[in-house]
């Protein structure tokens, strides 16, 4: 199963999030020095509140060398839906 990430602001994140996903606000100066820390080969399911934060976050991921399978999960409620995980407080 792909790992989920979540680049909500922390305040977003705190209103709720997907049980075990990985959080880095992709708003924050350092979200490229952070989101390169991950394991560049394993698949990402990204999401954000609409689906364009994670859009661009997938688009950053492919240039510092995903390979993996990266797909945009929209917003929560649309991540929660394709994934079947709950969304937890």
């Amino acid at each position: 199963m792909a790992l989920i990430l979540d680049v909500r602001t922390p305040a977003e994140v705190a209103e709720g999030h997907l049980e075990g996903a990985l959080f880095v606000d992709f708003l924050a100066d350092d979200f490229r020095d952070k989101v390169v820390e991950l394991d560049k080969s394993a698949d990402y399911v990204v999401h954000c509140r609409s689906g364009n934060r994670s859009g661009q976050a997938v688009v950053i991921m492919a240039e510092l060398g995903f390979t993996g399978e990266l797909v945009n999960g929209g917003g929560l409620e649309d991540a929660a839906a394709s994934t079947g995980l709950s969304i937890v407080q």
